[in-house]
């Protein structure tokens, strides 16, 4: 199931995409797609709806619409970094032996087509497709990945903007280089687990001004999604709604030879994997 939020920035509704490429209605199943709906079993009730023919058309054009991010605001976002060998090895970094965790503000996270906005000051600006997982139960020290995959809501496309010169050279405190606003563009769709029967085997790709710059697969990850999930769960308590940025593959503006190709406002970025949609935004200056 492919669940989104349509509608201008702070009035988005739920829906569902469906096989054939209409918008149904979900609102009359669940108020929005969030912690609360997570929690109480929504999108098992809107998968029943789907299966069942009861949701509505929503008499919108699935090309003209805007197209929020499908969690209604983080209560966090958790990220992983280092996470791939060969983003670790251009960045000459070592290959981490327990996942690297920093967190990004929650309120980074815009629609998926949204403008993406690139700081004052900012000279290293970089780009960053990831796989993101959405928790859709109460996760504290579980004890396997079955337990883990049991947990998650659905995955995402994520790209975790990232500012190079805040994050690694004003102190070395990567949360400054990762929570500028709109640097979490997320999206299009919420797609449950059962049409990703292996997170494992995903394909990543990004391209700026139309040509590639990255392009890999979630079967290189160091640590697994469940042994991500697994592994935060005992450092913190993970609530329906929080996202996971799972780390991104090589071919980062960081680990290419100078000059290298930091964002600037009006690049285009493309980003995707398969099956779970594409992301387009445009930059500009703050």
């Amino acid at each position: 199931m492919r669940v989104l939020r349509v509608g201008e920035a702070g009035a988005e509704r739920p829906a569902v995409l469906d096989a054939s490429g209409e918008l149904l209605d979900a609102s009359g199943v669940l108020d929005d797609i969030d912690h609360r709906s997570l929690a109480d079993g929504g999108l098992g009730r809107l998968a029943r709806a789907v299966a069942g023919g009861t949701l509505p058309p929503l008499g919108l054009p699935a090309d003209g619409v805007r197209i929020g991010a499908p969690v209604a605001r983080p209560g966090k976002v958790v990220c992983i970094g280092l996470n791939y060998r060969d983003h670790a090895e251009e960045t000459g970094a070592a290959i981490p032996g327990e996942p690297v965790v920093f967190m990004k503000d929650p309120w980074t996270v815009s629609g998926p087509y949204d403008e993406v906005l690139v700081p004052r000051d900012s000279v290293k600006t970089d780009y960053e497709v990831e796989l993101a997982v959405v928790i859709g139960r109460t996760a504290r020290y579980l004890d396997d990945d079955a337990d883990a995959l049991a947990c998650v809501a659905g995955y995402a496309v994520s790209h975790d903007v990232s500012e190079r010169a805040f994050q690694l050279e004003r102190g070395g405190q990567w949360d400054k280089g990762k929570s500028c606003e709109t640097f979490n563009p997320l999206g299009p769709w919420l797609v449950t687990p059962d049409e990703v029967p292996d997170p494992q085997k995903l394909a990543l790709r990004l391209s700026v001004n139309g040509v590639e710059r990255q392009h890999g697969t979630t079967a290189d990850m160091v640590f697994p999604v469940a042994e991500i999930v697994r592994y935060l769960s005992r450092f913190m308590v993970l609530h329906p709604g929080d996202v996971i940025n799972t780390g991104t593959p090589a071919g980062v503006a960081l680990g290419r030879p100078e000059p290298r190709p930091y964002l600037r406002p009006g690049d285009i970025v493309e980003c995707g994997i398969d099956g779970l949609g594409m992301m387009r935004h445009s930059f500009r200056q703050a």
